[in-house]
């Protein structure tokens, strides 16, 4: 029988019987590596649970002409249909009553529940779930014709808005074969991961009902269920609302109520390992025990509550997704051994295995916007850093030695380093050394090139002896406090250089004034005959004083064009009625080239665009904010300073060759007097190296391929021997780039639910865009005259981007802006809620001294005990354990590995640590003595626990539900 309005369409049709994996391999739902349910689970213990897509369809049209229509649908978030406008609503967090909560667990207690249900078909299904008692023949037959009625869903083909032209969103066809065409051709297909499966509410009212039919079933295997669903995914839950009518929403806030719940990844884990009602109970009781309830008139209804950015974790929620991180001495990749190198064994057979899909993931377009953001970064450091080193050592060294060495050596470290996301470069504070070495040299009369021969060999020896005896893991005593001083004082040193190299440009070309006379613009007066004046002199008497110019002109002065005029003058000059403006055009493209790029990089989180275009904008960001500049200057025709790059391959220095003489004019007993300025370079070499590589292997950064710290300094060592016997600068890992380098290379999920930001999942580990970065700088000598159009107020620009890009991303400047910000109007910051103001401004505060410190001992003469006031920052660290409690420190900072194994393990807390610039609500063990590098969160055990509690996801999963359902049972 069939009711008004109904068309009934056959479960046998095509749309039932095409295999799950033949849909899968449809449009846009291939295997997607990017997927955040292949990383994210894939590191927990436990089972993998499908992503669940939810559908609400509702009876609506009793008791004229009846149909199911769609009107909500679920992944992570809620998105309602809006009728008027024909569209779906934006993703938003759903909001309940408790009485339909209460109601829908009523029903669900006396209704019919069915686990791991046979039904391989939708008309199996529904003779299963109207098999009840309480239903006539007559009304089963006109029920499951009902439940047999095609739904309508809205389907907005791609590239079609209802709010553009005059074409409405399409509704799926009757015909039989259409409604599998049109959900093929859903976009939303695109946006759910491979393996994902679909639940379907189904409520409304029923008049011909006496009474409630309730009906939960877990389909024991996923089947497709025809066009029941918009998405054609195989469906694994289905869940029957009908009733006779009533006042108000009851079944359609019912049927939400479902649907809310099995998007609940709690519950949903819950249900999918339930054996009976009692199970199911029990998760819907623990679902409303941890529900939040707004007082009404408190807040608007009405109102749709917008997707967190950073969405807390389920670690607390779901026991059984246990996460184990390695100890103190292995959080940083840097196991000691019992032998020599055995540390360097361990990094190169562990790297070895990595090494062939290290080129094997460089091919990605992502890969070349990093390899020209950073070919032109470093060129630009290249050149800068050559131009300083020629100027502190008299043109011993220049740009040609930066060239060089920035291509061997980068390119050697590339391929052999344990962490070739490293940049190798120049640094601060390895220049500051080299000038102090160059002016003891020159003070002395001692030849320099061969004296800083045997530095290097003597400082290649004491780092080969630090990898022998695994000095490497030290790094551990490296904590937050320590990073964050050395990444904000060379960050700020390429804010200083940038704006420094930028306002230099002003003694270059002068910002110029009407009359200046430096510029040829003079006053002439006419004679008494009336002729005006003439040369008679062209040499200055003075050349160092502008105000002796002899002009050489009879009845001719100095006055600003307009007081000649009045004075019955004529302004004569290049410059009296045009102003070149070289400095001022400087500086547009200096801060064009800098907002453009900040600009850029956020467009990938802002709402314009689709987001393939935001990707794209976001990915080479520096790229089009260098490509605008560039065009920019270009159409203005200025004579701003360009790239220069040398044109010839010879050393800087005349008369000497590529290989350094060992000795030169030097005594021999100066190679052995050279081990005492090597052991402060030493200290400083491997300060800056290894505190760089711990900042880029944070686990916030989710490296998959491991550290190398002793293979990473082993080749520091050893590309120190061959810098200094060709003359070369000294290289370490430069800490900005890279960090711009990995930032350049970050993945996130292609495939991420509705309404839900993308997550982080890693970085693009490989060697090739390193690689080709510096290869294309030992080119460079070849590419002169392209590159000879590159403006330098673009790449100062890049160079301020990067600087304030790497200062921004650490917590102490997050705490440096709390000192300027009146507490009403500081952000909710977990941090604060655990630590009193006072004590987080004296901490920054501390901070603040060391860093400036640091930046007067480089600045000054005493640059030559900067390497120790670096280690200077752990003992530092250390002493504040006497000022700060370790809860606060572990706020803070984190603790100290001694700190760790002496706090007793009843002293653990679960606690929230801050990350990032949003706050991560993921539980931690608060004195477990292991905290997240860089304020991740981490969920934590001592060692001594991890013996004690080995317990098997699976032995929990089999444990918590019978426990549940006993506890319902009490009740």
């Amino acid at each position: 029988m069939k009711l008004p309005g109904q068309k009934e369409f056959e479960v046998s049709s095509a749309c039932e019987n095409v295999p799950t994996g033949e849909l899968d391999n449809g449009t846009g739902s291939g295997p997607s590596p990017d997927s955040p349910s292949d990383t994210d689970r894939g590191e927990l213990g436990v089972p993998k649970d499908p992503l669940l897509f939810i559908q609400l369809n509702e009876l609506l049209g009793w008791p004229q002409a009846l149909e199911w229509r769609e009107t909500g649908r679920w992944v992570l978030f809620e998105e309602k249909l809006e009728v008027g406008a024909g569209r779906w609503s934006v993703p938003h967090v759903p909001t309940l009553a408790l009485p339909s909560l209460q109601k829908l667990r009523s029903l669900l207690a006396e209704g019919l529940v069915l686990l791991d249900c046979p039904a391989q078909s939708f008309l199996e299904l529904v003779e299963q779930v109207t098999r009840v008692d309480s239903l006539s023949p007559e009304l089963r037959g006109q029920l499951q014709a009902l439940l047999l009625q095609r739904p309508q869903h809205l389907i907005q083909p791609t590239g079609t808005r209802p709010c553009q032209g005059s074409a409405h969103p399409r509704e799926a066809s009757h015909s039989e074969e259409a409604p599998l065409k049109e959900q093929r051709q859903n976009p939303l297909r695109r946006k759910l991961p491979p393996g994902a499966e679909a639940g379907a509410v189904l409520a409304g009212e029923l008049g011909f009902l006496v009474q409630p039919l309730g009906a939960f079933v877990r389909l024991r295997d996923p089947v497709v269920l025809g066009p029941l669903t918009e998405v054609p995914l195989p469906s694994r839950f289905f869940c029957l609302l009908l009733g006779p009518s009533t006042l108000g929403k009851g079944y359609h806030e019912m049927g939400r109520a479902m649907a809310i719940l099995l998007s609940d990844p709690q519950f949903q884990w819950s249900v999918r390992r339930a054996s009976n009602l009692h199970d199911l109970l029990a998760a819907l009781d623990a679902f409303l025990e941890e529900v939040t309830v707004l007082p009404p008139g408190r807040w608007d209804p009405t109102a749709r509550i917008a997707p967190p950015k950073c969405l807390p974790s389920q670690h607390k929620r779901i026991l059984s997704q246990l996460k184990e991180v390695q100890g103190p001495s292995a959080r940083h990749g840097a196991l000691a051994e019992d032998r020599l190198f055995g540390g360097l064994i361990q990094d190169v057979r562990r790297k070895a295995s990595w090494y062939p899909s290290d080129f094997l993931d460089a091919l990605h377009p992502q890969c070349f916007s990093a390899v020209l953001y950073i070919y032109l970064a470093t060129v630009t450091n290249a050149i800068t850093f050559g131009g300083l080193l020629g100027e502190a050592t008299s043109g011993a060294q220049g740009v040609l030695e930066s060239f060089l060495g920035t291509a061997v050596a980068g390119a050697a470290f590339c391929l052999m380093a344990g962490q070739p996301l490293t940049i190798l470069s120049s640094t601060g504070p390895v220049l500051v050394f080299e000038r102090l070495l160059f002016s003891f040299s020159r003070d002395y009369n001692l030849d320099y090139l061969p004296f800083r021969l045997w530095v290097g060999i003597w400082v290649a020896t004491f780092c080969l002896a630090l990898v022998a005896t695994e000095a490497s893991v030290l790094v551990r005593y490296f904590t937050r406090f320590t990073e964050e001083g050395f990444c904000a004082l060379i960050s700020l040193i390429f804010i200083y250089d940038a704006v420094g190299k930028m306002l230099s440009l002003t003694s270059a070309y002068p910002i110029q004034h009407p009359g200046y006379p430096a510029y040829g613009c003079f006053c002439q007066y006419p004679d008494l005959g009336g002729n005006e004046s003439q040369w008679m002199r062209t040499e200055p008497k003075d050349r160092d004083d502008i105000s002796s110019l002899d002009l050489g002109l009879v009845n001719a002065s100095l006055l600003p064009p307009p007081e000649c005029a009045r004075r019955g003058g004529r302004p004569h000059g290049p410059s009296c009625h045009a102003v070149p403006d070289i400095a001022f055009f400087s500086l547009l493209l200096f801060l064009t080239s800098f907002l453009l790029a900040m600009a850029l990089k956020h467009v990938k989180t802002s709402r314009f665009f689709p987001s393939g275009v935001r990707k794209v904008l976001g990915d080479f960001s520096s790229v089009l904010a260098m490509l605008l500049g560039c065009g920019l200057d270009s159409f203005l025709g200025l004579a701003t300073p360009k790239l220069t790059v040398p044109s010839e391959f010879k050393p800087t220095l005349p008369g000497r060759g590529w290989l350094v003489s060992p000795f030169g004019t030097n005594p021999w007993w100066l190679s052995v007097a050279a081990a005492l300025p090597a052991l402060l370079l030493s200290i400083l070499i491997f300060m800056d190296q290894q505190i760089t590589a711990v900042i880029l292997n944070r686990a916030e950064y989710k490296l998959r391929k491991g550290a190398g710290f002793h293979l990473d300094l082993f080749c520091v060592a050893v590309l120190m021997v061959l810098t200094s016997a060709l003359g070369l600068p000294w290289y370490v890992s430069a800490t900005v780039i890279s960090l711009a380098h990995m930032d350049s290379l970050r993945r996130e999920s292609r495939a991420c639910a509705l309404g839900e930001p993308r997550s982080f999942l890693g970085i693009r580990e490989q060697r090739l865009t390193g690689l080709v970065v510096f290869i294309l700088t030992g080119t460079s000598i070849f590419l002169a005259p392209v590159l000879k159009f590159i403006p330098m107020p673009v790449l100062y620009g890049i160079f301020l981007y990067m600087g304030v890009a790497a200062i921004s991303s650490i917590q102490f400047t997050k705490r440096v802006q709390l000192l300027f910000m009146p507490a009403k109007q500081q952000p909710d910051l977990l941090l604060l809620r655990h630590v009193p103001l006072s004590r987080v401004h004296l901490f920054t505060a501390i901070q603040l001294a060391c860093l400036g410190l640091l930046w007067i001992i480089k600045s000054t003469p005493a640059a030559i005990i900067f390497p120790l006031m670096l280690l200077g920052l752990v003992g530092v660290r250390k002493a504040l354990e006497r000022v700060f409690s370790p809860q606060e420190l572990l706020w803070l900072d984190e603790l100290m590995p001694e700190k760790e194994r002496s706090i007793p393990e009843k002293g653990l807390e679960p606690e929230y640590s801050l990350s990032g610039d949003s706050e991560d609500v993921s539980p931690r063990w608060a004195l477990s003595g292991e905290a997240g590098r860089g304020g991740e969160s981490a969920f934590v055990q001592e060692s001594s626990l991890k013996s004690n509690l080995s317990i098997k996801p699976e032995d929990l999963i089999n444990t918590i539900i019978p426990l549940r359902s006993s506890l319902t049972q009490v009740h």
